[in-house]
Parts: C-alpha cells; sequence; structure tokens
C-alpha cells in the first residue's frame, strides 16, 4: 500500500506541477491561419517562385549543386514542405482546399513539396492490388497540378508504406509489413514496386496533361523511404527472436560462397566457425546480436552494401525506363558507415534526421528534454557527415520534436547549418507544414502532437525564420570544404553500428563536410581514414593554410564554435546559438546571463529561454539601413488541458486539446541605430497586423511581450521612419 502511495504521489506531482504553472500559459485567439497577401509573413515577394517549365528543371549543376536546367551554374536553395497526410490528419484536399493551400505555400516561402505515404494514402480500405481509390488519386494529381502553378516542385517517395499497394490491409502507416526488405531479394517484390511506379508515377495527370515521371516539377523520386537492411531489421526486432530475418541467410551464403570459394577459407577469415557451419550447404548462421562486434558481422555489412548498391541502380533503371530524368536517391536515414557505402554511387543523397525522438502517440510515450545546442547540434552533425561531397545534399526529414521545451532552437539550428554547409533542400517533417485553420474535424489535428508541425506556433516560427535565413540566403555558405576519406569496404569494421566520431563531426560547426574519395583527398586539409585525428589537429591545418582565419573564435575544449563565415557562433557550456547577418540576426538561448550584442540587434535580458530574431523584409541589403524588419520572438507552447507523468514533463499522459497554449514571457531589445520615429506591432499568426504595442522617437529601445492584447503572438512588425 505505501508503494502505491508514494507512486501515486509521483504521478499527481505531474498535475499539481501543471496547476501551478497555467497563469504562464496564455491561449491563442487566431482561428483562421491563413495569411493574406502583402502581410509581413507573406515571402511571395521576398521570395517569388517562378515558373516549372524545361529551362527551370532542377538538375545537379556545377559542384553537385541544385540548379535550372538553363543555368547550371547557379545554385538554389529549396525550402520544402512535408506533405505526409493521411486520414488522421485529413487527407489529401479536394480541389478547392488544393488552391488555397498550394497557394499559402507559396506565401510562406517554400518552393518544393515532399509527398509522402502516397502509396498507403491510395490503398486505404482497397481490397485488390493496385486498386486506388479513384477520389485519392483525383485528389493527389489536382494538388500536383495547384504546386506546379504556384511555382512549387516536387519530392515523391516511389514507396513509402512497407505494405506498398497490396489490398487487404489496414496498418498501411505502421511498420508490420516486410516489402522494404524483400525489395532487396525477391523478384516478386521488385515487379511490385515496378507496377506501382508505372501506376502511379507514370499515369498522365488529367490536370497537366502529362505523367508525373515525366513533369518538369518532378524533381527528386526516394526510391523507398528508409530502406536500408539493418535499419529495417532494426525495425522489425522484437525481444525473443533473431537479429536478422531469415530470408537474409540463403542470400548472405551464396555471397560469402562467392567471396570465400570454400568452408576452410571462411573460417581462416573469421578465425574460426561453429562445426555445424558449411558454405557448401548454405549453413552460416547471421549475426545472432547487432551489438556484438565481430569479423562476421563485418562482412555483413558488406554484404548489404553490396545488395543496396545492386538494388538501387536495378530500380534507378525502372525509372529511366519510363522516361524519368531527374534525380534519384535512396536510403535516406541511418548514418553509419556501411550505409554511407551504400549511397556512394547515387546521384544525389537524402537524410533524415530528428532531435528527441518520439516513437508515438500513446499515454506512456516519452522524450528526452534535452537541448540540441548543449550536444553542439549533433542532430545536424551527423548526416552532414553522410554528405557525400560533389553531389546535391537534401534533407529529406528533420524536427527537434513537440513536446520538447527547446524547440525553439530548430528554428535558428538546422536552417543556419544546412545555409553554412551548401545543402540544397531542407524539409522539417509533419503532417504538414502549416494548416488553413485550427479546429479541423480529424484526429491529428485536434492537438499539437509531434510530427504536427503546423498547429505549433513554435515550429512555425522556426519554418518562417528558415524561408529567410536558409532560402533567401541570408547566412552565407562556408567557403571550406573539410572532405573526409572513404576508401571503400575497408573502412568497414566490426561494429554494425559505427559512424562518424562526434569528436570530427563538430568541424561541421565551423565549415563544409562530407565524405570524399580517399584518392581525392588532400589529408592536410582532410580528415583521412583510418579517423585517427581530432578536430583541433584539423582546424590547426585549415588555419596553417589559409582556409580558416588565425582570429576564428573556435575552442573545442570551451564548447565554442564560430563559423569560417563568422555569422554563427555555438556556445555549448552557455546554451546559446548566435546568428549574426546582414540582412537577419537571430539569437536561441536557455540563458541569458549578460546581453547578447548581435550588431543591429541587442538583446539586453529575457525572462525564460526563447527564439529571437529579427530580419529585414523590405527588400534592403541589411537591418542597418531597413525600415520594415520582421521580428520573432518564440517561447513555448503546449494543449490545454495536457498531463504527463512525470515533473520533469518527459512521459506524456494526456496531449490535452486545442486551444493551443503559449508560454508568456518578454525580452528587452535595443537597436544599434535611432530612427525619427517607430514602432512595433503585434502580427498575428495569420499575418495580421494590429496597432502598435510600442513606439518612440530616437533610440529604438524597447520591452516585448509575447502576450499581446490581441492574443498571443510569436511575430511582430518593426517599423522606422527617418528625419
Amino acid at each position: 500500500m505505501r508503494s502505491r502511495l508514494a507512486a501515486a504521489a509521483i504521478f499527481l506531482a505531474g498535475f499539481v506541477q501543471w496547476a501551478d504553472a497555467s497563469d504562464q500559459w496564455v491561449p491563442v485567439r487566431d482561428v483562421s491561419l491563413e495569411v493574406q497577401s502583402g502581410s509581413p509573413v507573406d515571402f511571395s515577394t521576398v521570395l517569388p517562385n517562378g515558373a516549372i517549365d524545361a529551362d527551370h528543371r532542377l538538375v545537379a549543376g556545377e559542384g553537385g549543386r541544385l540548379a535550372y536546367a538553363k543555368s547550371p551554374e547557379k545554385p538554389l536553395r529549396m525550402l520544402c514542405a512535408s506533405l505526409a497526410w493521411s486520414p488522421a490528419s485529413g487527407g489529401f484536399p479536394d480541389h478547392d482546399g488544393a488552391e488555397r493551400y498550394a497557394r499559402q505555400l507559396a506565401l510562406h516561402g517554400y518552393n518544393i513539396a515532399r509527398l509522402h505515404f502516397s502509396d498507403a494514402s491510395l490503398m486505404v480500405g482497397r481490397q485488390k492490388d493496385f486498386d486506388f481509390d479513384p477520389e485519392t488519386l483525383d485528389r493527389i494529381h489536382y494538388l500536383l497540378a495547384a504546386l506546379k502553378r504556384n511555382g512549387i516542385y516536387w519530392i515523391i517517395d516511389g514507396l513509402s508504406s512497407p505494405r506498398g499497394a497490396y489490398g487487404g490491409y489496414d496498418d498501411r502507416w505502421d511498420a508490420n509489413g516486410d516489402l522494404k526488405l524483400r525489395l532487396h531479394l525477391d523478384e516478386g517484390a521488385s515487379a511490385h514496386w515496378r507496377t506501382l511506379q508505372e501506376k502511379f508515377l507514370g499515369r498522365v495527370n488529367p490536370y497537366t496533361g502529362v505523367a508525373p515521371i515525366r513533369d518538369d516539377a518532378l524533381a527528386l523520386v526516394i526510391l523507398a523511404n528508409e530502406n536500408g537492411i539493418e535499419f529495417d531489421s532494426v525495425v522489425h526486432e522484437r525481444p525473443g527472436e533473431p537479429a536478422y530475418d531469415k530470408a537474409l541467410a540463403g542470400p548472405f551464403n551464396d555471397w560469402l560462397a562467392k567471396r570465400y570459394g570454400s568452408t576452410d577459407a571462411l573460417s581462416r577469415a573469421w578465425e574460426g566457425i561453429d562445426d555445424d557451419e558449411r558454405l557448401e550447404t548454405g549453413t552460416v548462421r547471421l549475426p545472432p546480436d547487432r551489438y556484438a562486434d565481430s569479423t562476421r558481422m563485418r562482412d555483413l555489412q558488406a554484404f548489404f552494401s553490396d545488395v543496396e548498391r545492386a538494388s538501387a541502380a536495378r530500380m534507378s533503371k525502372v525509372l529511366r525506363d519510363l522516361g524519368y530524368r531527374g534525380l534519384i536517391s535512396t536510403y535516406n536515414n541511418w548514418p553509419i558507415v556501411q550505409t554511407a557505402l551504400s549511397r556512394r554511387d547515387l546521384e544525389g543523397v537524402t537524410m533524415n534526421t530528428y532531435h528527441d525522438w518520439v516513437g508515438g502517440y500513446a499515454p506512456g510515450s516519452a522524450l528526452l528534454q534535452v537541448s540540441s545546442i548543449a550536444d553542439g547540434a549533433n542532430y545536424m552533425r551527423m548526416i552532414a557527415a553522410a554528405r557525400w561531397l560533389g553531389k546535391p545534399f537534401i534533407v529529406s526529414e528533420y524536427d527537434h520534436l513537440f513536446w520538447n521545451r527547446y524547440r525553439y532552437e530548430a528554428g535558428l539550428v538546422m536552417p543556419a547549418y544546412a545555409s553554412l554547409q551548401g545543402w540544397d533542400v531542407l524539409c522539417r517533417h509533419g503532417h504538414g507544414p502549416i494548416v488553413l485553420a485550427y479546429g479541423e474535424p480529424y484526429p491529428h489535428k485536434k492537438a499539437m502532437l509531434p510530427y504536427a508541425i503546423a498547429l505549433d506556433p513554435v515550429a512555425r516560427a522556426g519554418e518562417t525564420l528558415a524561408a529567410l535565413l536558409y532560402r533567401r540566403g541570408d547566412v552565407a555558405t562556408s567557403g571550406i570544404s573539410i572532405p573526409f576519406a572513404v576508401r571503400g569496404e575497408e573502412d568497414l569494421g566490426e561494429d554494425m553500428q559505427a559512424r562518424e566520431p562526434e569528436r570530427l563531426t563538430e568541424l561541421a560547426l565551423i565549415g563544409g563536410i562530407g565524405l570524399a574519395p580517399a584518392d581525392r583527398v588532400d589529408d592536410a586539409v582532410g580528415v583521412a581514414q583510418p579517423r585517427m585525428q581530432g578536430a583541433g589537429e584539423v582546424l590547426a591545418a585549415l588555419r596553417d593554410s589559409g582556409p580558416l582565419a588565425h582570429d576564428n573564435q573556435t575552442d573545442t575544449e570551451r564548447g565554442i564554435y564560430e563559423s569560417d563565415t563568422g555569422q554563427i557562433r555555438l556556445d555549448r557550456r552557455a546554451g546559446q546559438l548566435r546568428v549574426s547577418a546582414s540582412a537577419t540576426e537571430a539569437a536561441a538561448f536557455s540563458s541569458l546571463r549578460e546581453p547578447i550584442d548581435l550588431g543591429v540587434l541587442r538583446i539586453e535580458q529575457a525572462d525564460g529561454d526563447g527564439l529571437v530574431a529579427l530580419s529585414a523584409i523590405d527588400h534592403q541589403p541589411s537591418l542597418a539601413k531597413s525600415r520594415r524588419m520582421l521580428l520573432i520572438f518564440a517561447t513555448d507552447a503546449r494543449n490545454s488541458g495536457m498531463v504527463f507523468r512525470d515533473s520533469e514533463e518527459k512521459v506524456i499522459e494526456d496531449f490535452g486539446t486545442l486551444p493551443v497554449l503559449v508560454r508568456k514571457g518578454y525580452v528587452d531589445l535595443a537597436l544599434s541605430r535611432g530612427a525619427a520615429r517607430w514602432k512595433i506591432s503585434p502580427v498575428g499568426l495569420d499575418g495580421a497586423v494590429y496597432p502598435p504595442v510600442r513606439s518612440g522617437a530616437g533610440p529604438v529601445a524597447f520591452r516585448l511581450s509575447n502576450d499581446t492584447p490581441y492574443g498571443p503572438t510569436t511575430y511582430f512588425l518593426l517599423e522606422l521612419e527617418d528625419g
């Protein structure tokens, strides 16, 4: 009984904390979220989308950067809208909704969209193979046409659901099917995938007059989402069952037989095998534990890479034979050494990454409640080290997930470093990046959830900032490229989970990094194989040879990293990331013990953690000259009635409901320039500009609260008038 009472007290502590803290949270009043033309968050003139035609087809241009076919020498940056709709989030919109939605995406600054799990949507409730729901197919076709009319290109998964287009399944968004594994091993599965491409991508869209696969708007096909063999095995591993599917055993034995020729040769290479294992009878076993290092595991990695490269080549040929001319990629997660080898032949590299990942929505789901700045933006660095230099690099999914209280960091961390790295596409993952209004009658739209960034004012503020920092190019690309040498299979060790060392991926906080063939890497300014160097040695070499200035303030021992451009500074111990660029200055901070001077903008003090950013939005080249600026102030947000099982708010009990609540906060700000007159006006989440809450003449300095007379918001318009 005593233990039960103690457990109850711990459980109720979450309720008590919530009740005590409730006066810190204010409900969002906005209902419509459709941005009107000309509002401060309408970026359609700052970031206009052009016509999509043969001249403007996206290609791998000079240096492996995305560019228009007519101007391959001019690299592009593509801000991606993730469209991962399901019936639970409303599905694909009708024609009127598609027109409004596509227009809104353009206003928000998106110029490419990724259709994810469209195969699942097409097959909901269908009992026969490839019996696509006709209304869903029509809606997808219309949406594609609407996106194209608004200058928004397409990324489409060749396969998202492990159920593919097989009929008779009601778990298409779950990980129960084995199709992704069988694509590597089974001709029947390969034929199924080929037919899916023919019937979906190869079918003429009545609203464009051309099949998507031959449309200039289709920029990239991801052959199958997250279909690496090792990752698929992790997803399907169950307690008490083998680590690897038995379907791999036969092909692995065949591969070993070709490599070693005899059981004796294999035994010598592995320094012994069990007496009942023989190549001649195909009885060599798969490793029983993926986390136990061994020579057997080393060969399994080499086998996986060979199979995966062959699969990608075979599936790519299917698309080319259907007339596809765009980019092709696959194996878009799991940044281990083995998958890096599988990606080396791809035309473009796609990667997914998450900070503080959440596995589901059920009560008891948990996250860590840790900062991404405190770990040096590790989720960004992991995928930076998976890039192959000289190829387009596409972030097909990323997020700093709700309900992590530090997720305001994502709006600065990922777009700033994506810009520094010179990445080509940036896609924050969710059901959709926007909604047209709060209160839609769908299960996943009744409250903020992980992977539902559209309802989250904090995530939406981050996407707004990303449009400026990343797509507009406010943060410059690094002048440094640090190659990590790759020899090939000899780089594989006995650890299946081995990845690039964190002590070396820290270099991504200073300049561009990526993989390159070892024979093209200068050891003086690159990272040799094996990975014996430290970041300090590489930085010293860069300083000595000239690419990195001697006064660069990076100090890895103190956890301080300054980009070679001088625009980005990350301080792990202080929990701060600063960006000082000409047209945008911003800071994300978990603590503010002293003022942050960004150049034009100075953050004097704050009553808590958050994100503050100031951006020119009047076509002026800098904040020093701008007279119309967008100010972003993001703290935290949660649902009404949200309940946790613990006082640290790591374990969810109930997500609650709308309306969304924003954590009240204030910051004291000052500009290094004055004005004859100035005013600051709240901007609603729909872009509506409200009467000023602060004004003055001369020095520009004010306390800014996100709890305005018109409701809480993350946006403000700062206007200056010169005398």
